[in-house]
């Protein structure tokens, strides 16, 4: 028998960590994915809110007298209240001023500058700064429920 020649067993080197696995890959990919989809996403819902806000004014700035601006904003509200729920448009009075304020705790068309559009569209004139504050709350809230938030 041969005399054989027992030598001492060497490890192969580590792998290096450069390149990963494809699994890192996979999972990074998915990572990315994930976040530009997510980007994407708010990005499109920012440029909704600002088209939506951009109608708003237009359609209110398109009336020619204040009771003409109420009632288009109301006439705002109303459809994009139906997106919410299919008979909010025929809600009427207190009922359509509590729709609006949609469990807000502070009420701003129950109480605020929102109560406005109870009667302000049959006044013979009313007061720039509430119509002011009627179209901040209003426009507000026409965003809210174009979203789809209740």
């Amino acid at each position: 028998m041969p005399d054989l020649v027992l030598r001492d067993i060497h490890q192969s080197p580590a792998p290096s960590w450069w390149p990963p696995a494809p699994g890192w890959w996979w999972l990074a990919a998915a990572i990315l994915a994930l976040v530009c989809a997510l980007v994407g996403w708010r990005l499109f819902r920012a440029w909704q809110r600002r088209r939506w806000r951009r109608l708003f004014d237009a359609e209110v700035a398109s009336a020619s007298d204040a009771a003409g601006r109420i009632a288009a904003m109301s006439s705002l509200l109303r459809r994009a209240a139906r997106r919410q729920r299919a008979d909010a448009d025929r809600l009427r009075g207190d009922e359509w001023l509590r729709f609006l304020d949609g469990g807000v705790p502070d009420a701003p068309f129950s109480t605020g500058a929102g109560s406005l559009l109870r009667d302000a569209a049959f006044r013979r004139d009313t007061d720039a700064l509430d119509l002011i504050a009627l179209a901040a709350v209003a426009r507000g809230r026409f965003v809210e429920l174009m979203q789809g938030r209740p």
